[in-house]
């Protein structure tokens, strides 16, 4: 069975430093949720701002683990050390050399005559050869290009090292057929192609990316590159449904996490085309959402009225927890009636205690009007110090980000809720923090005069519940 791999530009196409485009915070977030998904590389945005975005792909560097992170490296010498110096502690690297193999797209583009692009293409290619053991050459624009000399800088790239050859229809205006033809055409005219890994980048000008790519296969191509989001590239959706559907007949397959794609695609699709709202939660969990009822429970309502009640919630509990639950609400509807908010309390104080695997040991937030948001926060798991440092959007979100640094995981944010417990100048704060995992939801509580540190504590409530878990199934 023959893998397809995949390599999606969806941060090539929504590239920090745009209008419109993503924040610092979410590229990293889009890189880890492609990485969680199986695609096999992730390609960057080149390098403009050596500070600002050098800065961003270290750190996406070392937040991939499986996925190879590709960058294009421009078209000197000094441009493609700069990216390697970029991507070079990544565990998997990969860098592309793209040229345009039309007469426009080389004069608009590169302005190179076609001698020189044959000339560039050969130095840049033997340049990150020396730099990289993986080196992509993408033939820009190639099916408007003229098929002699495509077909020799193609062969100026292989020999030259080159170990995958990506041909892009950038125009988008090819039937699968003709596409087809094409590819073999290519296979016909360089013998080298035959032991070169083949990719294709086609355009959805036609709405038929999907189908060019697959065709391609059926010619001995083996990538493809794709987008979350579709745009001008091939949908990662489309791609992997007509493979898992006929991937069988056809004799290949790939490692794409189907049953996590579509939970994915919706994140990522959230946070490149959403306007945010307030109060809307920014990762989207992949079950549909729907508006549960408010809940009014009182000393009347017995435990099966609370369980259907936790149920609307969206919790899961064991009988175990069910009745500790139970017990914890008729203690407090002997004195006031129960609402959803002091239900979501209740189960995240009663459900579920469990030993703690991470504890906390100290936080320092540094946060003003003038500055980001940092958080240092020092955990101990297992007699181990861990340290988590970041710089987020606020406080709290520097906070949580800090955990993530600490766990290496992202859990959703499903909800979080921060309410004062006690009146005057010292009064308590109560945050809830509910994490989705596997499709699952754990809450914590947190209690403090301090509302980043109730925070913080509700947070690593609600870890040390997934953690346990995790480890006892």
């Amino acid at each position: 069975m023959k893998k397809i791999k995949f390599t999606d530009i969806t941060l090539r196409e929504a590239s920090a430093g745009q209008e419109n485009s993503l924040s610092f915070k979410e590229v990293i977030e889009t890189a880890k949720t492609l990485d969680r998904v199986g695609v096999d590389t992730i390609c960057l945005a080149p390098i403009v701002n050596e500070k600002v975005d050098a800065l961003l792909t270290r750190t996406i560097t070392s937040a991939v683990k499986n996925s190879a992170i590709s960058i294009p490296v421009g078209f000197t010498k000094n441009s493609a050390k700069t990216a390697w110096s970029a991507i070079s502690d990544a565990p998997r690297k990969r860098l592309c050399v793209e040229m345009p193999v039309s007469a426009v797209q080389m004069e608009y583009t590169c302005k190179m005559k076609p001698a020189k692009a044959i000339e560039a293409t050969r130095e840049l290619v033997a340049c990150c050869k020396g730099l990289c053991d993986d080196v992509e050459f993408a033939a820009l624009d190639a099916t408007r290009g003229e098929p002699d000399f495509l077909a020799q800088i193609i062969e100026t790239a292989v020999s030259t090292g080159a170990d995958t050859v990506t041909i892009c229809d950038s125009a988008g205006k090819m039937l699968p057929s003709e596409f087809s033809a094409f590819i073999n055409s290519l296979y016909e005219k360089i013998s080298s192609l035959k032991n070169t890994s083949l990719s294709v980048r086609c355009s959805d000008e036609l709405s038929m990316s999907a189908a060019c790519a697959v065709s391609a296969l059926e010619c001995g191509a083996s990538e493809i590159c794709v987008a979350i989001n579709g745009g001008p590239a091939t949908s990662t959706e489309a791609a992997v449904n007509i493979i898992k559907t006929r991937g069988d007949d056809r004799g290949y397959s790939c490692g794409i996490k189907t049953t996590e794609l579509h939970r994915s695609v919706n994140q990522i699709n959230w946070l490149i085309k959403s306007k945010r709202e307030k109060n809307n939660t920014p990762f989207d969990t992949g079950v549909k959402q729907t508006t549960a009822k408010a809940v009014k429970l009182d000393a009347k309502d017995d435990i099966s009225s609370v369980a259907k009640a936790v149920r609307s919630l969206g919790y899961e509990l064991s009988d175990e927890d069910l009745a500790k639950v139970f017990e914890t609400f008729t203690n407090v509807a002997e004195k006031k009636s129960v609402g959803t908010k002091e239900l979501e309390a209740i189960v995240a104080s009663a459900a579920m205690q469990v030993p703690p695997t991470y504890k906390l040991v100290s936080f320092v937030i540094n946060s003003g009007n003038i500055i980001n948001a940092t958080a240092n926060i020092h955990f101990r798991k297992d007699g181990q110090d861990m340290f988590g440092l970041a710089v987020g959007d606020g406080p709290i979100d520097a906070s949580f980000l800090a955990i993530e640094h600490i766990t290496g995981h992202h859990y959703e944010l499903d909800d979080f809720q921060i309410q004062a417990v006690t009146e005057g100048r010292e009064a308590m704060g109560s945050s809830l923090i509910k994490l989705r995992s596997n499709g699952k939801l754990y809450s914590g509580n947190g209690i403090s005069t301090d509302i980043i540190g109730s925070s913080i504590q509700a947070y690593l409530n609600a870890l040390n519940k997934i953690a346990y878990e995790e480890n006892h199934r």
